[in-house]
């Protein structure tokens, strides 16, 4: 057990350092959960390290304290093995173990320190969420779903597969995968239990074989509103590393599909949807939507655009990302999305439609990039409502999807 700790603590410091994300790291189920926990709870974590020293430790010393802190209060583990752990390693990277003893005796003896009173302030160190934010929050939704937001980004995300349908069906997937009673959505999105093991998954035939791949429910809802059709031509502009293109394919409606995206790298995961799932008829091609070849004059019947964005509505899957936003970001992603929308838009066939998603409910990336588009494009009109998946079921990611159909050429 002392290993699994030491590679968190190594994680955490990369994360810390780098700004590299832990959900990619190689731990253990329970050094994962551990490494998110100190992520999501770090402002806490933070403070209570604040509330029980007399001068700031070392990031290495934060961190190490953290990591007590958070099994002894969040993980329930027992206070004695979450105190001698964190001892053990203090010694092994030759941290001060006094002050690491100190600081989770000080824990154990008084408990969590008393938080402002103030609502702000008490809700963003509660839930680690930077007060800018949570004041932006506040401000946008009100102090009721703020708070439920907030909290929100703290859960253990639902995690689901994709049944690939075209191989299989879900109940006989669910059957081979030893997932009973499991929650099927859409005929082919299977709830996994929280105490799954994902590596375990991994591992099987049936994902060598490209029977599911992992995917949330909520693409499925911004797929429906490109109402598909048989033979339709589709580009899926920002499709990398596949997933929606994937799901399109496995609709079995003999679609033409052109997936591209910005970095060869993220191209390369493709090579899963066609090599695994099986689907060999997807062109794949390397393209930068703000500076799109002159000599690229295709014309789509429908086109998915899901920009990318801040991930503000799947923070309790990329924790990390929270400590990182700021509110000149939140511009300059909302910029960049609406050239997107701009430039891809102008590929789109007369009586076509153009999904713009992203995966943050934020009004700056959402309904304010839809507003400006459409006041500088008078031949496209909405042509549905805009969806949130997640404000019907919390089990889904925050995503956000809005049509457009395209009534007439633009006018010169």
């Amino acid at each position: 057990m002392l290993n699994e700790r030491l590679d968190v603590f190594y994680a955490l410091l990369k994360w810390q350092k780098e700004e590299t994300f832990v959900k990619d790291e190689a731990l253990s189920p329970f050094g994962k959960n551990l490494a998110l926990t100190v992520c999501r709870r770090y402002i806490y974590l933070e403070y209570i390290v604040k509330s029980f020293t007399h001068k700031k430790p070392s990031l290495e010393s934060s961190l190490l304290i953290a990591m007590g802190l958070a099994q002894m209060f969040f993980l329930k583990v027992p206070t004695y093995a979450a105190i001698s752990t964190s001892v053990e390693l203090a010694k092994k990277l030759k941290i001060p173990e006094s002050l690491i003893n100190g600081v989770l005796r000080t824990a154990e003896k008084k408990g969590l320190p008393q938080l402002p009173p103030q609502k702000i302030q008490r809700v963003a160190i509660e839930t680690s969420v930077p007060q800018w934010l949570l004041r932006r929050w506040f401000d946008i939704y009100g102090s009721t779903k703020a708070e439920a937001i907030a909290k929100n980004s703290l859960t253990e995300p639902v995690q689901w597969i994709r049944a690939n349908l075209c191989k299989i069906s879900s109940p006989k997937l669910a059957q081979k995968l030893g997932l009973k009673n499991a929650t099927i959505l859409y005929d082919r999105f299977i709830e996994i239990s929280p105490t799954a093991k994902i590596k375990e998954i991994l591992s099987t035939e049936e994902f060598k074989n490209g029977y599911f791949s992992f995917q949330n429910p909520s693409a499925f809802l911004v797929i429906q509103l490109l109402q598909l059709e048989k033979g339709l031509k589709v580009w899926d502009c920002c499709g990398a590393p596949g997933g929606k293109t994937a799901l399109m394919a496995e609709l079995n409606l003999d679609l033409e599909i052109l997936t591209t995206d910005k970095k060869t790298t993220r191209m390369q995961k493709l090579k899963d949807v066609e090599n695994r799932l099986g689907h060999r008829g997807i062109k794949t091609a390397t393209m930068d939507l703000t500076n799109i070849p002159k000599n690229f004059k295709e014309k789509f019947h429908r086109i998915l655009i899901d920009v990318p964005c801040s991930n503000l509505g799947v923070l309790n899957r990329r924790p990390e990302v929270v400590y990182r936003l700021t509110p000149e970001y939140l511009k300059e992603i909302s910029m960049l999305q609406l050239k997107i929308l701009e430039e891809a838009s102008k590929h789109l066939l007369v009586g076509g439609i153009l999904v713009y998603a992203t995966c943050s409910p934020d009004p700056i990336e959402t309904t304010q990039v839809i507003q400006k588009f459409l006041k500088n494009n008078n031949h496209f009109k909405k042509a549905s409502d805009p969806i949130y998946p997640n404000e019907k079921d919390t089990r889904l990611d925050g995503f956000f999807g809005q049509a457009l159909e395209k009534i007439s050429e633009e006018n010169k």
